[in-house]
């Protein structure tokens, strides 16, 4: 079964090529494979199938069809795991930092998937061959811990906990600035980025609801260390609605300054709590993760400079 992506062109997308607007709303797939679609007759503008060279205009309603990856087949490798529960129904890693959560174009091998059936041998199918057992994401440079379901039963009952709001998902980071206040909340939508469409961005009336809650745990003449706790799971949220506050995390190379005094391979950011319901027994279960050897050596240096 082909999987449908539908894409309505803003007046900001007018005169973009067709495959570089696809390019900008489907970042998990290369410019070249999006070619390939259109040049098999998969993409369609307004009902039509169209070129790749077409373009785009301003309330164009763009239609794609990714066929099943039925050839694909995602290999078990030998990865460490720092595993911190398992049983049948799921498996709780604490996954590094550069380690790609599930297989993506140009990222095949060496992803926390790979190391997961390789360890596990049985992953529920909800999301397919692609991405076995996944319930949640972290980005390929945040560290931390994360849940994979061992069975659809278990994978059902947490994805439902997440769309509740039940499972407890707290982060730190280290941002640039010095926050006045101790607490706060942003409440913020998150969307595509109007003009760079790789990026997300707020997105006031148009994006989805995001809520991020921050708490200040430590000030560093111009650094601020914080706890974040999740409601909503939006991509690049802390990322984005930090930056949105003028305190963007430190290392991101996406949201942040293009100076990265540190020399961090990526942003400064670590889920460091999980909690949840066990999916079968009901028992609450939350775990914790120190921050990793290059995080804490950074702290270091921050805590002095005060």
């Amino acid at each position: 079964m082909y999987r449908i992506h539908c894409f309505d062109a803003a007046e900001e997308d007018s005169g973009q090529r067709l495959d570089v607007f696809l390019a900008g709303e489907s970042p998990e797939l290369s410019r070249s494979h999006i070619q390939k679609l259109v040049a098999g007759g998969l993409v369609e503008v307004n009902g039509v199938p169209a070129r790749a060279s077409y373009r785009v205009k301003g309330g164009d309603r763009v239609l794609m069809r990714i066929p099943p990856p039925e050839d694909l087949v995602v290999k078990p490798e030998p990865i460490p795991l720092d595993i911190y529960f398992e049983d049948a129904d799921v498996i709780v890693v604490n996954k590094p930092r550069g380690m790609v959560v599930h297989p993506a174009e140009g990222n095949f091998t060496g992803t926390l998937v790979n190391a997961l059936l390789y360890h596990c041998r049985d992953l529920s199918g909800i999301n397919g061959v692609v991405r076995p057992g996944i319930v949640h994401r972290l980005d390929k440079d945040t560290s931390g811990l994360l849940m994979a379901a061992k069975n659809d039963f278990a994978h059902l009952e947490l994805a439902r906990q997440l769309s509740e709001r039940k499972v407890d998902r707290r982060y730190l980071a280290l941002v640039h600035g010095v926050l006045k206040n101790d607490r706060g909340t942003v409440d913020a939508p998150v969307g595509r980025h109007p003009r760079d469409r790789k990026k997300m961005a707020v997105t006031p009336g148009k994006g989805k609801p995001a809520v991020t809650h921050y708490r200040v745990l430590d000030r560093h003449r111009d650094l601020t260390l914080l706890e974040l706790r999740l409601e909503t799971g939006r991509t690049h949220q802390i990322r984005v609605h930090m930056a949105w506050l003028g305190h963007p995390v430190v290392g991101d190379p996406k949201y942040g300054p293009a100076k990265n005094r540190f020399g961090l391979e990526g942003q400064f950011l670590h889920a460091g709590l999980l909690g949840f319901n066990h999916p079968r027994s009901g028992e609450r279960m939350t775990f914790e993760a120190p921050l990793p050897e290059e995080l804490r050596r950074v702290l270091n240096i921050a805590k002095e400079t005060v």
